[in-house]
């Protein structure tokens, strides 16, 4: 035992080393393009064209479409073309549960830990935010989202649960990527609320700032309907 003990005690210690592999490129890129719309419901995917303009064998691309056949945002169909999914109102409502839950949790914890050099840091965030919606800067403005609750999560010691929320949360981005035309203005005030209740010290207001701001799909998804029905599933 202290022979094994003293082996595994030799072992170095080795960080977050890990590279992107090809298909992980791939895939980054084409769930991107699901997200945003650059690739619309209905669009079709070649396998063969996808590794022909990204210069790379057909294998890793057939592993990224997997992987994103898996998430539901592409259905890949035997000697057919492989086609980008509608969005699913029920995987949208599934995705918001999940990040509710898990960031209403995240943001009590961050009004008791966060320290004031990070509530200035989430501060100068949010003035970048503004910037973008200005600039009618719609992608640069959905990072800087993103980068707001990631930030919220690691400076609370949490950052494992952004790692959830990501992994769970691309059918909510198709639909609040079509409302950033008429809905940043309003996610970009409400990231002031939450940062006012972090800052504040206040769990309980801190967790509803949270749960107004992602609760908001619900009304996304109505508006969406009306105008813009042809990206839902019949």
């Amino acid at each position: 035992m202290g022979a094994d003990t003293q082996a595994v005690a030799k072992l170095p210690a080795l960080g977050d080393t890990r590279q992107p592999t090809v298909t992980d490129q791939i895939f980054d890129l084409l769930y991107e393009r699901v997200v945003n719309l650059t690739l619309p419901p209905g669009a079709k995917l070649s396998e063969a064209e996808v590794a022909a303009q990204m210069g790379v064998s057909r294998q890793p691309v057939r592993d990224a479409f997997y992987r994103l056949s898996q998430l539901g945002f592409i259905q890949i169909r035997p000697q057919r073309a492989t086609i980008i999914t509608p969005i699913s109102e029920e995987a949208v409502l599934q995705a918001y549960f999940i990040r509710r839950s898990l960031e209403e949790s995240c943001m009590r914890v961050a009004a008791e830990k966060l320290t004031e050099a990070q509530l200035d840091a989430l501060d100068q965030l949010i003035d970048r935010q503004e910037a973008a919606i200005t600039a009618g800067q719609r992608a640069e403005f959905h990072a800087l989202d993103d980068q707001f609750h990631r930030d919220i999560c690691t400076y609370a010691g949490l950052g494992f649960v952004w790692a959830l929320v990501k992994d769970n949360k691309g059918h909510m981005d198709r639909a609040r990527y079509l409302s950033l035309s008429y809905g940043a203005s309003t996610a970009w005030q409400e990231h002031r609320q939450m940062l006012a209740a972090l800052r504040a010290r206040d769990p309980i207001a801190a967790a509803a700032t949270i749960h107004q701001h992602l609760s908001r799909i619900e009304d996304i998804i109505a508006r969406l309907h009306k105008d813009r029905p042809e990206v839902f599933e019949e």
